[in-house]
């Protein structure tokens, strides 16, 4: 009889981030559900108890949560019920001496091998990177998110031979570089490379919004996404996500059933 296989040991990283910022600023960006919305995924409060929230990864997938630790407006700890050993995400907030602010981000209970993490850890980045956008460039106007995810069994190259066909984008791209995107049956983009790491992570920047496209295909649990952030002007963040969800549903289309 084989051997029962060991239980995963959990995993924490910790990041940095020095931001351009008033502590008051970064603060409801990382405690508030609409502050987290700008740059990280949506989150919806529960308007009867305000220490429960719902993050919304997009197409369904969802993580229920609450606040474990509240010391404003310098540490926040978000987590699941007590007695229920899920991942926790610790926020602290620091001033910076000579101006600006610190944040530092501590993720605990992380389960899952050494590659898990550093994916963890290579999101973190991209996120972060979205926050120091968001102050720089949009704040503080509020965030309606479009967040579309499918998946596949393709390889990294496929899945972004796949995403700069689609996007009409050269896989010779720099940062700070002007780009026209033409996904079909979504406006088109116009803007700026501000993120780009090749077959991992394409980010453009324009005037009113974000667009994030990423994955790594069957080399991480098969997940493609397509997040778009948009500042300003209402619009129908449902409607924005179907929309994203088709384009991407239609590059990335579901193994039919055997």
């Amino acid at each position: 009889m084989p051997e029962p296989r060991p239980e995963p040991e959990p995993h924490s990283l910790e990041k940095r981030l020095e931001l351009d910022a008033t502590v008051e600023e970064v603060w409801h960006a990382v405690s508030t559900g609409s502050g987290l919305s700008t740059w990280f995924v949506p989150h919806h409060v529960d308007p009867q108890d305000e220490t429960r929230s719902t993050a919304d990864f997009g197409s369904g997938n969802t993580s229920e949560g609450r606040v474990r630790a509240w010391d404003p407006p310098h540490r926040v700890v978000f987590g699941g019920e007590a007695g229920n050993p899920t991942e926790t995400l610790e926020f602290l907030v620091e001033s910076r001496d000579g101006g600006g602010t610190v944040l530092r981000l501590v993720q605990s209970g992380i389960l899952g091998e050494d590659w898990e993490t550093e994916y963890h850890s290579r999101g973190w980045d991209l996120f972060f990177h979205n926050l120091t956008s968001y102050l720089r460039y949009f704040a503080p106007a509020p965030a309606v998110n479009a967040l579309a995810m499918a998946f596949t069994e393709l390889d990294r190259k496929a899945v972004w031979d796949r995403f700069h066909t689609a996007l009409g984008t050269s896989r010779e791209l720099s940062t700070g570089e002007s780009v026209n995107l033409t996904p079909d049956g979504v406006e088109p983009i116009r803007g700026v490379v501000d993120v780009y790491a090749p077959d991992t992570t394409l980010g453009i920047r324009t005037d009113t919004s974000m667009y994030r496209f990423g994955g790594h295909g069957g080399e991480a649990w098969g997940m493609v996404n397509a997040f778009h952030y948009h500042y300003g002007d209402e619009r129908d963040g449902p409607e924005w996500t179907e929309v994203w969800q088709q384009w991407l549903g239609r590059l990335f289309p579901a193994d039919p059933p055997s």
